[in-house]
């Protein structure tokens, strides 16, 4: 699925995520095939490995959204995996002082911070 949000072409994943393989997959088809800058991966699309970082699969994940430039958020509700792990808050609150990977809530959530950042 395919959102316009303040002048953003976002992609929203409806495929599972679990390796930087299928990290890749789905970038090319945001950017080639829909012509999107941002991408949205559900927290339903992510292996529970994801949210464990000694896992190294989100490392392998993000990293591919960074070699690619690609920004990427993470949508849904984390509370329960931030509230299990400090490690994990904490990569939480430093992405989402950035502006290439945010963590949100839902695609409103999103909305606004595009909208700040214009």
């Amino acid at each position: 699925m395919v959102e316009h949000l303040h002048g953003t072409t976002v992609y929203i994943a409806d495929r599972e995520v679990s390796t930087d393989r299928d990290a890749v997959d789905v970038i090319a088809a945001a950017h080639y095939e829909h012509g999107a800058e941002f991408l949205v991966l559900p927290v339903d699309k992510l292996p529970a490995e994801f949210f464990r970082l000694k896992s190294g699969i989100a490392g392998a994940i993000v990293q591919k959204f960074v070699d690619y430039r690609m920004r990427l958020a993470v949508m849904g509700d984390i509370e329960a995996h931030a509230a299990a792990s400090t490690p994990f808050r904490d990569w939480v609150r430093e992405a989402n002082r950035g502006r290439h990977l945010w963590f949100v809530a839902d695609l409103a959530d999103l909305s606004e911070r595009l909208a700040a950042q214009q």
